[in-house]
């Protein structure tokens, strides 16, 4: 009987490896190597540098991968990982923050990686940044956002200055579980809900454009800016004259790269 366990115990490790080429596509992204596969359903990928820096350093972009990449080419030429998972219309919602957090804790056993990524939130991409890391301020090593949204309000809400999007906040109200109403008076916006991040002291990075009409900075990063300033929070913001929403990024991202490399987690 021992026997027969041990034979049906190595046919399932071997079934198991066979089964890995499936569950993990290889392809080649920017000269780097490319993992896609699945975490709780959801696409998912992970690009692998050269050679890892110590300690297995990560950027975790929350939206948009891939677009205007220089800053992530960069980093991978420094030995980082950059991840992505796909969280699309769920606008920083508890329900994206679960799966992000089921993300989170793949890499972390599958992959080894660092227990303190930076999180990189692209416009909407925002959202998911500021929040994941309000949950949890102690596995963040700091934030890089760019044009941000860090109110719904503002962006896809369009209760400001903004121009906002009629069914993107269509589909917010929904995945948030909110009437108009209560989504008006929600207090756990990025912009209200900084004090985690500033009392465990995470430096932030915003790059906007100063003349950004869809998500206006006045009513986003430059709010964000004063608030986590008053209470005590790290933040350096690039604000680009003359730019609207787009172009994201910087066309050379050596200040962005300084900014991660410079709090970046220490490898233990």
């Amino acid at each position: 009987m021992q026997m027969k366990n041990l034979l049906v115990a190595a046919l399932c490790l071997t079934t198991a490896a066979l089964a890995e080429p499936d569950a993990v596509k290889r392809s080649v992204w920017q000269g780097f190597e490319k993992l896609d596969f699945a975490v709780d359903g959801r696409g998912a990928l992970l690009v692998v540098p050269r050679a890892a820096a110590p300690g297995k350093p990560w950027i975790w972009r929350t939206e948009f991968f891939g677009h205007e990449p220089q800053g992530d080419v960069a980093l991978l030429s420094n030995g980082w990982h950059v991840a992505y998972v796909n969280v699309q219309n769920l606008y920083g919602a508890p329900v994206a923050l679960d799966a992000m957090d089921k993300f989170y804790a793949h890499l972390r056993q599958a992959y080894g990686l660092g227990a303190k990524p930076v999180l990189e939130g692209f416009s909407r991409g925002g959202l998911f940044a500021f929040n994941w890391a309000a949950r949890h301020p102690d596995q963040v090593a700091s934030l890089y956002v760019d044009a941000p949204v860090c109110d719904f309000k503002s962006w896809p809400g369009g209760k400001g200055k903004g121009k906002g999007s009629t069914g993107d906040w269509k589909r917010l109200l929904q995945v948030y579980g909110f009437t108009e109403e209560q989504a008006l008076a929600y207090k756990l916006n990025p912009v209200d809900n900084l004090a985690p991040l500033a009392a465990a002291k995470i430096p932030i990075l915003s790059v906007c454009g100063a003349a950004d009409k869809t998500v206006p900075i006045a009513e986003n990063t430059s709010l964000v800016e004063t608030r986590y300033q008053a209470l005590g929070g790290p933040i350096v913001v690039i604000a680009k004259p003359g730019c609207d929403h787009h172009p994201h990024s910087l066309k050379d991202p050596a200040p962005i790269v300084a900014f991660v490399l410079k709090h970046a987690p220490l490898a233990k």
